[in-house]
């Protein structure tokens, strides 16, 4: 009897045990889980920074990560929104999302609650002001005037430091309301005296606020980096770690910071103010024919309009010393052979410009793929096609990429220099002239798009936010 139940119980426990090792081996991880359901929830927020939607579609630097990420893993993106700090932390609290990429800074408090991934980029806190306004010299000037930033943001905290052990007369204002566009706006327009941005974004946005600038740095350099929710199971954490790994060794990450950043150093505030005073005074002119043209040959009517300033200044009868002539520029021989009798006539300069760049970026070779082929195809109308192929083989034989654009323009200035010419077919050429042709296109291109932008709310109304905004005064410490 006893060796009965003996076996009794013994075949229960093995049996006990092969369920539970059956079930727990059949409990999918979060990776498992994604894949199983197809898509990879992301929460971020609406900036020029990290995500936003133009008139050609979805991008933003975090967008794009987070969509070669999901690329990675075989799922598709979904971006899930939050119109605040806070909110993008309680859908992480929540299992909303999977994990958050909003331009977010490591820091010792978020730390605390938080699972930051290796970082993709550096930043540093800078204050702003308005050139002609009160101008901080240091932290401690800063109490002079009205400060003003976004709450739950690693600049609060960073204040709040600085108000306990340096500066305790410090105050500010701060609201979940705030972005950093409104708060550039704010200050641009006079509305407040300072504000705290990031260096990334005060670059991408000086262009559509050249009255403003830096006064100081607030910090130094600080690691941006996505947010996954503290918990046990990883899984998701350590696949991102893999994906950072090879984003840094297959130039991923250079190319995506080059997309976005690569260009945005051109634009000087003398340059900026102009190209402002001059989309005031002449696009409205000429716009339904940069729409006409760009639309015969499949361009981007900003792209055609921003070639148009870069090369004329959105004059008819601009003239070089080289002989080209018109609003395009165009040479007597490429306007025989677009058929333009009359290069001073708009329509006929804007419809031979374009059609020419078309068939640039056509004759490319198929494997180099947008936005690159775009901006090569823009260096060649500047240097001549010939010269950019000079280029990419020089970018070749160094053990370059011939096929990015982030390769290619550092090898375009070589062929102004005699030891890389002379082996090149087509010799000589001003190189560092289509590097800086195409940087400030591009430059030029963001600022039309961004005033066509159907996100241009972005760029609110200060005056109606702050009636409406949940604004919190931090009283100094006296």
């Amino acid at each position: 009897m006893f060796k009965f139940i003996f076996r009794f119980i013994t075949r229960s426990a093995i049996a006990a045990l092969c369920v539970l090792t059956i079930t727990g081996s059949v409990r999918p991880n979060a990776v498992e889980q994604i894949r199983s359901q197809g898509e990879l929830i992301v929460v971020t927020r609406n900036s020029p920074t990290t995500y936003f939607e133009d008139n050609i579609g979805t991008t933003g630097y975090e967008y794009e990560l987070a969509k070669a990420f999901a690329d990675h893993l075989g799922v598709e993106l979904v971006i899930k929104q939050a119109d605040t700090l806070s909110e993008l932390y309680d859908s992480l609290e929540r299992k909303q999302a999977s994990f958050a990429a909003a331009n977010l800074t490591i820091t010792d408090a978020r730390n605390k609650w938080v699972r930051f991934s290796t970082p993709y980029m550096n930043v540093t806190q800078q204050v702003v002001y308005r050139r002609g306004g009160m101008k901080p010299k240091e932290v401690f000037d800063l109490a002079k005037g009205q400060l003003v930033i976004a709450s739950d943001s690693s600049h609060s905290e960073k204040l709040r430091q600085l108000q306990n052990n340096q500066v305790p007369e410090l105050t500010w204002s701060e609201s979940p309301d705030f972005e950093s566009v409104g708060l550039m706006q704010m200050v641009a327009t006079g509305e407040v005296d300072f504000t705290v941005v990031d260096s990334n974004e005060f670059e991408m946005l000086q262009a559509y606020y050249p009255n403003l600038a830096v006064a100081f740095d607030l910090t130094g350099a600080q690691s941006l980096a996505w947010a996954f929710p503290q918990s046990r199971d990883d899984s998701l954490f350590r696949e991102s770690e893999v994906f950072f790994r090879n984003a840094q060794t297959n130039g991923l990450l250079s190319e995506v910071r080059e997309r976005f950043y690569g260009h945005l150093g051109q634009l000087n505030y003398v340059g900026a103010k102009h190209f402002q005073r001059q989309t005031a005074r002449k696009l409205d002119k000429y716009d339904e024919l940069f729409q006409h043209a760009a639309s015969k040959n499949g361009l981007d009517w900003r792209l055609l309009a921003a070639m148009s300033y870069q090369e004329s200044y959105w004059n008819p009868k601009a003239r070089s010393f080289t002989g080209v002539r018109g609003m395009m520029m165009l040479t007597r021989r490429t306007a025989k052979e677009l058929g333009v009798n009359n290069r001073l006539d708009p329509k006929q300069s804007i419809d031979g410009g374009a059609a020419y760049v078309a068939k640039l970026r056509k004759r490319l070779p198929e494997r180099i793929q947008e936005p690159d082929r775009t901006w090569m195809a823009l260096a060649a109308y500047n240097v001549g096609y010939g010269h950019l192929t000079d280029a990419r083989q020089l970018a070749i034989k160094d053990g370059g990429d011939d096929t990015l654009w982030m390769d290619v323009k550092d090898y375009l200035p070589l062929l102004s220099q005699k030891q890389h010419y002379k082996n090149t077919r087509h010799g000589y050429a001003r190189g560092n002239e289509p590097v800086v042709y195409v940087q400030n296109i591009r430059r030029y291109f963001d600022i039309l798009a961004w005033n066509d932008s159907p996100n241009l709310d972005m760029a609110f109304d200060s005056e109606n936010l702050q009636l409406t905004a949940d604004i919190r005064v931090i009283p100094p410490r006296l």
